[in-house]
This record gives C-alpha cells, sequence and structure tokens, in this order.
C-alpha cells in the first residue's frame, strides 16, 4: 500500500537539519501530503505544508514520520505520541543508533518507503513517579545520584519480590533498544531487540556482586529510594528529569504501545551495531 501521507520532525538549532527538511518538502511535496511541526516550519517559511503537532499527527492521517536529526529527535518525537507511529530517521547527528539513513540517501530512502514500507515494533517501559505517570521510555529510565561522589541506595523489586538493595551511583532500567546506549557504557549486555526483556544495569556499584540483571519485559519492576537526605534524579531517555528523594518509588512496567521504525536496506541489527561500535 502506498503511503499517501508524512510527517516531518526536525532538530531546529541545526542549519543542515533545517535545509534537509526543504529539500525533502521541495522534492515530496507533489507526490504526498506533508505534515511538519511548527517548530520545523516556522524557521524555513514553508508554504505547501500542513502545520500541526506531533500529537496530532495519527489523528491528522499521518502514515509515515521522517525525523531528521539524531537519536535525541526520535526519542522526543516517540515520547509525545501514545500510539507511536513508525519513524524514518535521516541522520543529522554523530553515532545514531535510531537513525538508518545518511543523507546522501535521504531521498531515495523515502522514495521506497512510499511505496509501501515494513517496521519493526520496539517495546516502550511505562513509568510511574509516585504513582503519576511520565513520559514512557523507548531507550532507559536512569536514577542517579544528584550529587557527584554521593553514593545512592536503591531497592529494586521484580513482581513484588525483593531482588536486591544496590549500593550505587544510580540505577539503569533499559529497553532492548537501549541496550546500546548508556546501559552498554555502563557495562550491560547488547541485547538483539527482537528479545521480550528489560535490563537492569547498577551504575559504579559499591559491591562487586552487584551485577546486570535481564529481566522478563512484562517483568513489574520497583525501584525505591531508602537513604535518607539524599537526592537523585530520575532521567528519562536522557530528555526528561525529575527530581527524587527518600522513600519515593519508581514504578516501571511494558507499554502496550512500541515505538516502530521503519525497516531499510541498512537496519540490520547486528551490521549497525558492528559499524556504529568500531
Amino acid at each position: 500500500m502506498t503511503v499517501k501521507k508524512i510527517g516531518i520532525v526536525s532538530r531546529c538549532d541545526h542549519e543542515d537539519a533545517l535545509e534537509m527538511v526543504r529539500t525533502i518538502v521541495e522534492h515530496f511535496k507533489s507526490m504526498v501530503d506533508i505534515a511538519v511541526t511548527s517548530n520545523t516550519a516556522d524557521p524555513l517559511d514553508l508554504q505547501d505544508v500542513e502545520v500541526i503537532t506531533i500529537e496530532e499527527m495519527r489523528d491528522k492521517g499521518v502514515e509515515l514520520l521522517i525525523s531528521v536529526g539524531g537519536d535525541g529527535t526520535v526519542l522526543r518525537t516517540i515520547a509525545r505520541m501514545a500510539d507511536p507511529l513508525p519513524i524514518l530517521g535521516i541522520n543529522m547527528g554523530t553515532l545514531g543508533f535510531l537513525v538508518d539513513v545518511n543523507p546522501a540517501d535521504a531521498i531515495e530512502s523515502i522514495e521506497e518507503a512510499l511505496k509501501g514500507f515494513k517496521y519493526t515494533e520496539r517495546s516502550r517501559l511505562n513509568v510511574k513517579l509516585n504513582g503519576e505517570k511520565i513520559p514512557p521510555a523507548t531507550n532507559e529510565v536512569v536514577l542517579t545520584t544528584a550529587r557527584p561522589a554521593k553514593i545512592l541506595t536503591f531497592r529494586i523489586t521484580i513482581d513484588d519480590r525483593e531482588v536486591e538493595d544496590v549500593r550505587a551511583d544510580g540505577v539503569v532500567i533499559a529497553t532492548p533498544t537501549g541496550s546500546t546506549a548508556y546501559a552498554m557504557s555502563a557495562g550491560g549486555p547488547i541485547i538483539d531487540p527482537n528479545v521480550n526483556a528489560t535490563l537492569i544495569v547498577p551504575l559504579a556499584p559499591f559491591k562487586l556482586s552487584s551485577r546486570p540483571w535481564v529481566v522478563p519485559a512484562d517483568s513489574h519492576i520497583k525501584v525505591e529510594m531508602i537513604i535518607p537526605e539524599k537526592e537523585a534524579a530520575l532521567v528519562v531517555d536522557g530528555q526528561y528529569t525529575h527530581t527524587i528523594q527518600e522513600n519515593d518509588v519508581v514504578t516501571l512496567t511494558k507499554s502496550n504501545f512500541p515505538a516502530r521504525f521503519v525497516e531499510t536496506s541498512a537496519s540490520g541489527f547486528y551490521e549497525r551495531v558492528q559499524s556504529k561500535l568500531r
């Protein structure tokens, strides 16, 4: 089935990214309906596009979302969609595990996608802080000390069974997608996105016996701060930060609405890991 309407979101502080948006719009405006976010459209003074929010795109008939930027652009975009649209990422950043397409291949890749595309679904984590929902995580949730050189203690419970009290600089709870991000840098394993799991990685643990855990994705994970008079930060996908204190409780469960990434010829997981980590 051919695509009739695309959406475009972009970094707004990157001139090359904005020029890529202009190129995409000029090339495809006669072939397909185009919707663009206001932050992207305004600097370019685009005239022949529909300007809407990311949250409106699904209801307005967008079938494919083009993200121009890096992983951060993709993560921010997904977080704003309750039921994420399939995303094709054009890599205007540096490393970019979530953005498969190089700028030189952007037009050709979009042309192929418009003829019909397949996408992979990646699990997300629903996150609640003291029972209140905050944006879900596509990569990871990080709980970390807000004061350098101050160790914290977290109590980790999985499905109402206490796992351990972790004394560390923090802890990363990651999806398989996020296993190649902060969790990997902290010593966690790389997990194939097809594995239905969640990864828990202590950050610089005090005890050498505190090792990473891989648990079923359907697990109900609870993390509690149990040391008094110390503050920590809760960070979702490196984009959203909340302060947490003693007795605060963070709960994580698998989201019913996964992230969706358009498959491209360059998007094989093992090939991408090899090319990015050389």
